[in-house]
């Protein structure tokens, strides 16, 4: 299992079965806050739920195969990182990071340091080249977190996700390896 530590009170620790209770709990809790920017929250209705999504994960061929990490916050569940593949991503040294925190974690920098160590590990460990993030065009939240990490904004994907309450443009921030922003971490 790898722990990526982030400093005293922030690691990020590979998902593994144990974590569905925690991942559920955090879901349930916070239904209505998660689901405004989080398709799947509708649809995870029991730790089973849980469970196999991150089955799939270990399932998945390992071509598009998603490495994904609790947010561990004072050794407490706080939400998810990881690092999305599609069958070309890795070829191409890509990735794409999707993320969610609990709402009462919010507002603490966390995101924004397991970003960061996220990128870190994708780069200097997988050596990937390029990670971005979708964000949907009115998430303000996860807007600071990508202009916070200098990753550059590409682009918008028109209607590129369905939300609960319909489609959402998203917007494209992205970072290179080669990127100044990149040293800086």
């Amino acid at each position: 299992m790898i722990k990526l530590k982030i400093d005293d009170e922030l690691e990020l620790k590979e998902i593994e079965q144990a974590d569905a209770q925690d991942i559920f709990n955090a879901i349930d809790n916070g239904r209505e806050y998660l689901r405004e920017w989080l398709p799947f929250v509708d649809f995870t209705k029991t730790v089973e739920d849980s469970a196999d999504y991150i089955r799939s994960i270990y399932e998945a061929e390992l071509s598009v195969r998603e490495f994904v990490t609790t947010i561990q916050f004072n050794g407490k569940f706080a939400g998810l990182i990881g690092l999305k593949f599609t069958k070309q991503d890795k070829p191409n040294k890509k990735t794409e990071i999707g993320y969610w925190l609990a709402k009462e974690y919010q507002g603490l920098g966390i995101i924004t340091r397991s970003a960061r160590r996220i990128i870190k590990y994708a780069f200097d460990e997988l050596g990937l080249n390029r990670a971005q993030i979708k964000i949907a065009s009115a998430n303000n939240k996860s807007i600071k977190v990508a202009e916070r990490l200098n990753m550059k904004f590409e682009g918008t994907e028109r209607a590129g996700e369905l939300l609960a309450n319909g489609f959402t443009d998203l917007r494209v921030y992205s970072i290179l390896k080669t990127d100044d922003a990149y040293k800086l971490f």
